[in-house]
């Protein structure tokens, strides 16, 4: 099944990343991206954000479909993690990397990141890591 379908016309971030993955800090470079999960009940998304230094994953989101609101409410609960552990964490300069897909282009994602003082930064199409080496057992 297919989950990166890019709007067509949509402003979309430069990519800032340039998939220079060996970062020396947590919340320089934070990767975004879902997958989905068949079921006897139907098809549900899993979406995350994950932060490229420490491999912690920060936030995730479950639902039933794979809308914007999918990729925001696991942005929010990356920030409010990161807010929990330091209460003056504003998410100001991290880079929040993704692929193409339309929920990294719409407005309220864009918005989101906007608020938080957040850099998108946009790959190619169908791949947040853009093809980043990633050892197995590292997650």
């Amino acid at each position: 099944m297919r989950t990166t379908y890019p709007e067509v016309g949509a402003a979309r971030a430069p990519d800032l990343v340039q998939r220079n993955w060996s970062l020396e800090a947590p919340d320089t470079v934070w990767v975004s991206d879902f997958t989905y999960v068949p079921s006897r009940e139907g098809t549900v998304y899993v979406s995350f954000l994950q932060d490229v230094f420490s491999r912690r994953i920060l936030g995730f989101t479950v639902a039933t479909s794979m809308g914007a609101q999918l990729v925001t409410k696991a942005l929010d609960q990356a920030i409010s993690i990161r807010k929990r552990t330091n209460p003056s964490f504003t998410g100001q300069g991290v880079i929040v990397h993704s692929d193409a897909g339309s929920q990294y282009t719409s407005l309220a994602f864009s918005q989101k990141l906007l608020d938080h003082g957040m850099a998108g930064s946009i790959g190619r199409v169908g791949t947040a890591y853009d093809c980043q080496s990633v050892p197995v057992g590292s997650w």
